[in-house]
């Protein structure tokens, strides 16, 4: 089952703790080879600044249910996927 927005999605940490996540976004960027998903803590205090984590993923082919996320890592292609979030914050808020 491909993510759609109001999903929610289970992360473990480097401890191996698992977090749940709202799914905020799913989308794609051109001039890069990935699809990208942006995420906030499900369980955030009132009055709190929303934290927005952003990982490159894929869903693995034979399993509906899992996938694999990667950290973003070059100056360059965080540009890219900023601009591209940006723009959906702004989109949101007309």
């Amino acid at each position: 089952m491909p993510l759609e927005e109001e999903e929610r999605i289970t992360i473990p940490d480097k401890n191996g703790e698992e977090h749940l996540f709202e799914v905020l976004y799913t989308f794609d960027v051109e001039g890069t080879k990935g699809t990208y998903i942006a995420v906030a803590p499900a369980e955030q205090k009132e009055g709190e600044d929303i934290e927005v984590f952003t990982f490159r993923y894929e869903e693995k082919v034979n399993d509906e249910d899992d996938l694999s996320l990667y950290h973003i890592e070059s100056d360059e292609e965080w540009k890219m996927v900023d601009e591209v979030l940006d723009t959906l914050r702004s989109e949101e808020l007309t």
